[in-house]
């Protein structure tokens, strides 16, 4: 079986460089994106990169997976899961391919142990502005590639195959909230959490007086398992229970059903109409489409002027040292204001 994949994974290269040889200068084409921004469409030829989207090998043995850089981090996941592992870093929305990972910034609640997604990164082949496909470790003669890759955005190239860590996982992951009422001591409560034996952590500030640390660890049997792909919402959960337990698969994608609370903006929070939307439509993919769909047409922009106001969607990740965070998030309730915020 891997090597009929890696066999598929070189045709696709091959056919690929051929494209590049006669295209010039071009851009990629793809179907997905997770930049929120809007974006004007630019004129060009672009190279269909939608067939790099197999998984190549899981060994788990080794502690790698291989795929390609189209592969959506749910056909990621079921790869991996089926192998007894998961990737090292599994980012919060099924959509996000793992080329889109590296190439940009990904994160979750394993990060504090094993950093961001690219820190999770062995090697990677990288089709470069020469039109030619080279494949970068830290320790060969592309190792300022393999290094300088992440958060590039497709500068240096494209990730066409990546072969990342993984970690071995137990079925089901039971998970602790506990609330805190002030920065100072949730602070010091994720700092020790962090230096625990914890296997993920994060948090969630609902406002300046509630803080939820959340703590989860592998476990082999559960009392009960939570559902909150459906009728039941996960952020709710953190402010209703101090103790739960998932399934891993549904524990990695705990975020993506409402896109964190996202689809607040849809309604969904309301029972009737998420009975309405259906489970299959619960999903940040839905969000996406939609939002780019409101970004063709203008439907906002349209509201903004009858009404006067001038509404932007902000998703923005920033990055502060522990022992400022306190500090930061003071300033950040105070002076911005846009709330929940995740940890």
């Amino acid at each position: 079986m891997a090597d009929a994949a890696y066999a598929g994974h070189d045709r696709r290269c091959r056919a690929l460089l051929a494209a590049v040889a006669q295209a010039g200068r071009v851009g990629l084409g793809k179907r997905t994106s997770n930049l929120f921004r809007d974006r004007s469409a630019v004129a060009g030829r672009r190279l269909d990169v939608r067939d790099f989207d197999h998984v190549l090998a899981v060994d788990s043995a080794a502690g790698w997976v291989d795929a390609e850089g189209m592969v959506p981090y749910d056909a990621l996941v079921d790869a991996c899961l089926a192998a007894g592992v998961m990737p090292a870093v599994v980012p919060q929305l099924k959509s996000i391919t793992i080329g889109g990972a590296v190439a940009g910034v990904g994160i979750e609640a394993t990060s504090f142990r094993h950093g961001l997604v690219h820190e999770t990164v062995l090697e990677l082949d990288v089709l470069t502005g020469a039109g030619e496909i080279v494949t970068a470790r830290p320790d060969n003669e592309h190792a300022e590639l393999f290094h300088g890759f992440a958060n590039s955005y497709g500068t240096l190239g494209y990730a066409l195959r990546v072969r990342a860590a993984t970690l071995p996982v137990k079925r089901f992951v039971a998970v602790e909230h506990r609330r805190f009422g002030d920065a100072a001591s949730f602070f010091a409560a994720l700092a020790r959490a962090c230096g625990g034996d914890a296997d993920f952590v994060d948090g969630v500030v609902f406002d300046a007086g509630t803080l939820v640390l959340s703590t989860g660890r592998f476990v082999d049997a559960a009392p009960y398992l939570s559902d909150y792909t459906f009728e039941r919402i996960y952020y709710r959960s953190l402010l209703e229970r101090e103790h739960d337990w998932l399934s891993v698969h549904d524990y990695l994608w705990r975020w993506d059903t409402d896109w964190f609370w996202c689809s607040k903006n849809l309604g969904a929070q309301w029972p009737w109409l998420r009975r309405l939307y259906g489970r299959s439509r619960l999903n940040s993919r839905t969000y996406t489409r939609l939002m780019r769909l409101n970004s063709r047409l203008g439907l906002t922009r349209l509201l903004d002027r009858l009404s006067g106001w001038h509404r932007e969607s902000v998703i923005q990740d920033v990055d502060i040292p522990l022992e400022r965070a306190p500090e930061f998030l003071s300033f950040f309730v105070r002076e911005i204001g846009i709330l929940p915020v995740w940890i």
